[in-house]
């Protein structure tokens, strides 16, 4: 129901634009959280946006380098990643932000090099 896309391979202090689209959901009743699993660790809330877009909430560990929207009409959520560190490296599903979960999808890769 949740697929999310656009990882890749990038030097630190880049930037790079994930997309989570939806589909078979009332996607504007939901609110959205993009969550990361890095190797050997646990799955890890990131960032998520209320149903209208109206609220945001950012964990320490992006905030003020990460910005995510959403677009309603077109039913996906957007994460902008910008100054992105060697830690970034993980891989990165987006998800109802709610103890319910979808069916996690299978995630985009995020590698950030050295």
């Amino acid at each position: 129901q949740l697929q999310a896309s656009g990882g890749g391979l990038v030097q630190a202090g880049g930037s790079l634009s994930l997309s989570c689209a939806a589909s078979g959901l009332s996607f504007d009743d939901y609110a959205i959280g993009w969550f990361r699993q890095a190797p050997g660790k646990e799955r890890e809330g990131v960032t998520c946006i209320s149903s209208s877009g109206s609220g945001r909430y950012y964990s320490d560990s992006v905030k003020g380098r990460f910005t995510i929207s959403r677009d309603n009409g077109k039913k996906t959520v957007n994460l902008q990643m910008d100054t992105l560190k060697l830690e970034d490296t993980a891989v990165y599903y987006c998800n109802r932000d709610s103890v319910v979960k979808f069916l996690w999808g299978q995630g985009t890769q995020v590698t950030v090099s050295s």
